[in-house]
């Protein structure tokens, strides 16, 4: 499997990375800087310089030729201000779907935010942060062409990971080591039955094979 990451250089994108590239799968992210580079390939993911936020559906369609799977996981971070969460966490996230479209990727997960919803209130950077996951999640999901999976992780940590997540359409708040997403992600990369889903995330008592599995309704 070749699985195309957006916001490869990101703390979750290089979990996922060093997870897809153990399982033998052909990982590729996504990165904004060429500086970045040597640290994918460390991991074994294969880096591929482009700006999500200039490129076109075009430039982005091309390197997506022949994956089998997209995984959107940028972001324009915490420290960034209201303009960039239209133009990365929404604005790329619609040309990174569209582009999987173009290029006819099918398999297509989003890592989200909990709480994302395009009708959120007020004018604080998280209140647009929260609108724009939620405008660019609706986005996707009205697209036929895509085999989606919306993936809402709680409140994020650097804690280790335990393996142990709830996974569920609604879990309620609570918080979520980066390993655990990215083993979720790996997972859910790996089981199309979780398509059409949009799922919360936070520490739990189920095993992830287990939650991911419970959700696809094996």
């Amino acid at each position: 499997m070749r699985i195309v990451i957006a916001g490869g250089h990101g703390q979750i994108a290089l979990r996922l990375e060093r997870l897809l590239a153990a399982r033998g799968y052909e990982a590729a992210g996504i990165i904004r800087k060429p500086e970045q580079a040597d640290e994918l390939r460390r991991l074994g993911a294969e880096p591929i310089v482009l700006d999500l936020e200039s490129a076109s559906v075009e430039e982005v369609a091309e390197p997506l030729e022949g994956a089998d799977a997209a995984v959107f996981a940028a972001g324009a971070g915490p420290g960034s201000g209201a303009a960039r969460k239209e133009t990365v966490d929404k604005a790329a996230a619609i040309l990174f779907a569209d582009a999987a479209v173009r290029a006819g990727v099918r398999r297509f997960v989003v890592v989200s935010s909990m709480g994302a919803d395009a009708s959120h209130p007020g004018d604080e950077v998280f209140d647009v942060y929260q609108r724009a996951k939620g405008e660019a999640d609706d986005y996707v999901r009205g697209l036929d062409a895509l085999d989606w999976t919306i993936l809402r992780p709680g409140m994020l940590t650097d804690d280790a990971g335990t393996g142990l997540v709830r996974l569920e359409a609604h879990t309620g708040r609570g918080p979520i080591p980066r390993d655990d997403v990215a083993a979720v992600l790996a997972e859910l990369v790996d089981t199309p039955a979780t398509a059409g889903l949009t799922l919360e995330l936070i520490s739990g008592q189920a095993p992830v094979s287990v939650a991911v599995k419970s959700v696809a309704g094996n």
